[in-house]
């Protein structure tokens, strides 16, 4: 799942350990992609792969929001500890939903493991 499109800004981040091994074993358990909706924003999906997270606007066909990307895990040695990748913001607004779209899409992904 690689989009064309070229981001608007490019950020380092770093998310949360457990809400990356959420995603992890959502995706190894239900699927690789995996998709599932943002509950507290209206019209955005998540689609989960192993390499990318593509936030995308599913009211108008799809269209990159944002993504984590790039997520630094080789050599990895701690399961407990953050975890860094790069932040690309596609949309001029998504700075804005940046840090909650996370805080929803690990809500989300706790449903889908407990």
């Amino acid at each position: 799942m690689e989009t064309n499109i070229i981001p608007w800004r490019i950020f380092p981040k770093t998310i949360d350990a457990s809400c990356y091994n959420r995603g992890r074993l959502v995706v190894l358990r239900l699927g690789n992609p995996f998709r599932i909706t943002l509950q507290q924003h209206c019209g955005l999906d998540v689609i989960l792969s192993k390499d990318i997270w593509l936030c995308v606007d599913s009211n108008l066909d799809d269209q990159p929001i944002l993504a984590w990307r790039k997520f630094q895990t080789s050599s990895r040695l701690n399961l407990h500890l953050p975890i860094s990748c790069e932040l690309w913001l596609y949309h001029s607004c998504a700075g804005l939903i940046m840090g909650s779209a996370l805080d929803d899409l690990d809500q989300a992904l706790g449903k889908f493991l407990y």
